[in-house]
């Protein structure tokens, strides 16, 4: 699959580099909306100029919640997307809304709290568990609240603990999670983050990592390719050339070797051709 998607990627290459003399150049711009975490993280500040320089082009980043990506590629007001709730990701591509959904790399949510931890939720290993024992507590809880990947994640959690959060402890920013983890900071609160948002913030924030493991908080990041046959206007040959450059070779090992230098570890692990990736290391 890997071999496959390598050639497609060149032969989209070779014909945008062939028409692109024919387009003007305030055309040459490829509107992306993406969740903040791929923002916040920096990821897409390794992976899009490479990109830009390849193709001469310009990768305009939409940075929002999940929820509202998919509405922009749901109204054909961007070309891509790059988002993490697969079960939108589906729908989106099932209405006809979006095509060629790739699976591109992952991280995990976490969730985390003050050194003092209230709730008792340490070494817990069980999502639902520990979002029971901060409803008991009543201990203050920072939501997104906006939709997001994160947000639907969230909610999935409290679903499957029998619990529907409400209360002065419970509060909804309606933000990114950037702006989430100060707040929860400044609150000494609990929060769901993904992980890689939280260790570009580590040195920022004082909370800590007090929940992990569950595989219910695995986080998958895939990349859709807006509907041309829905929305002429929308460049399908260059957002097709973006998830080729995503899933290819040298994508995969940016995404791969992102983080390491500064935090010890990769932000986030590439999924498309990870065994082609770990050859190259």
């Amino acid at each position: 699959m890997g071999k496959k998607w390598g050639l497609v990627f060149m032969v989209l290459v070779l014909f945008v580099i062939s028409t692109t003399g024919i387009i003007r150049a305030e055309e040459l711009r490829l509107r992306l909306a993406t969740t903040t975490s791929t923002e916040d993280t920096g990821i897409l500040q390794s992976l899009n100029p490479p990109f830009e320089k390849m193709m001469n082009i310009k990768v305009d980043v939409i940075s929002v919640g999940t929820g509202k990506a998919l509405e922009l590629g749901a109204r054909g007001d961007v070309d891509v997307v790059l988002v993490h709730a697969r079960e939108a990701e589906d729908k989106f591509v099932a209405n006809g809304s979006g095509v060629n959904r790739r699976f591109v790399m992952y991280n995990d949510f976490i969730i985390i709290g003050p050194e003092k931890d209230p709730a008792k939720i340490k070494g817990t290993t069980d999502a639902k568990e520990a979002l029971k024992k901060i409803a008991l507590a009543h201990a203050p809880f920072i939501s997104r609240g906006d939709d997001s990947g994160t947000h639907k994640k969230e909610l999935k959690i409290w679903e499957k603990a029998g619990i529907k959060p409400q209360g002065k402890w419970y509060m909804e920013a309606g933000q990114g999670m950037g702006p989430v983890l100060t707040m929860a900071n400044e609150k000494q609160a609990y929060a769901l983050s993904d992980r890689g948002t939280y260790l570009a913030y580590g040195g920022k924030i004082g909370l800590k990592i007090l929940c992990q493991g569950d595989p219910v908080l695995n986080n998958p990041y895939g990349v859709i390719a807006v509907n041309p046959a829905k929305f002429p206007q929308v460049k399908y040959v260059y957002a097709m050339a973006y998830i080729g450059w995503l899933t290819s070779t040298e994508g995969q090992k940016i995404i791969r070797e992102f983080g390491k230098d500064k935090f010890g570890q990769p932000l986030f692990i590439p999924t498309a051709i990870p065994e082609a990736v770990g050859k190259n290391n």
